[in-house]
């Protein structure tokens, strides 16, 4: 036992190491959750490696339990994932998990607005509705909503109009019990597009809200 401690421990600080060597970019929270969760996977995988384990299943469990610096990766966190991503299962919402630990739903214009509004769609509290019961008991959660925008219409347009359907998501989920004090909200406009512009299917896609849900580690 006392070898594997040492063995653990010895990676554990290599893959620090080798973290640290690749944050020069990040921001302070970034830096910690990627040297948590790095020797956490690491750790891991030498627990797994020297019990007669797979390395990989240990790195997995190291990697979710060791984000402690930045936003932790709970159960809770991947259980809502996973409830989220059945629930919205090909309404063209895609629900994963961001480098930084972050849940993030994308929703759609299918699902979310019609061009140049801000009212909710119907078929998007089939989404909400259970987002919001997931936070019943999870009073450490932190959102961020994003609006986003087309291309059509002006920035004098598009900018404000980014910020009214995230507020509308808001309102919403505020409505159904999530306390509004946790919710971050932003619009970007049509800066940050994740589709050709020039067809309707990609502005479709790029008229859509960005919902992340983060659980600081401290």
């Amino acid at each position: 036992m006392n070898r594997l401690r040492a063995y653990t421990t010895a990676v554990s600080l290599a893959a620090a190491a080798l973290v640290l060597s690749s944050c020069e970019n990040m921001s302070e929270r970034q830096k910690g959750t990627a040297v948590g969760a790095g020797v956490g996977a690491a750790a891991g995988a030498a627990v797994g490696s020297a019990t007669g384990g797979k390395a990989g299943t240990g790195a997995v469990i190291g990697g979710v339990l060791g984000a402690v610096a930045g936003n932790l990766w709970s159960k809770r966190q991947e259980d809502r994932r996973v409830a989220m991503e059945q629930a919205t299962q090909g309404t063209g919402v895609a629900v994963t998990r961001t480098a930084d630990n972050q849940l993030k739903v994308n929703i759609p214009s299918d699902v979310s607005f019609d061009t140049g509004s801000a009212t909710i769609k119907p078929q998007m509290r089939t989404v909400l509705d259970p987002f919001a019961s997931s936070l019943t008991n999870d009073p450490k959660a932190q959102l961020t909503i994003i609006g986003h925008t087309d291309s059509t219409g002006s920035p004098a347009v598009n900018d404000p109009l980014s910020v009214q359907r995230a507020q509308s998501v808001r309102d919403y989920l505020a409505a159904h019990g999530v306390t509004s004090t946790r919710i971050q909200i932003d619009g970007r406009g049509e800066r940050e597009p994740v589709a050709d512009n020039t067809t309707e299917s990609g502005r479709a896609k790029n008229r859509r809200v960005e919902i992340l849900l983060r659980e600081p580690a401290a």
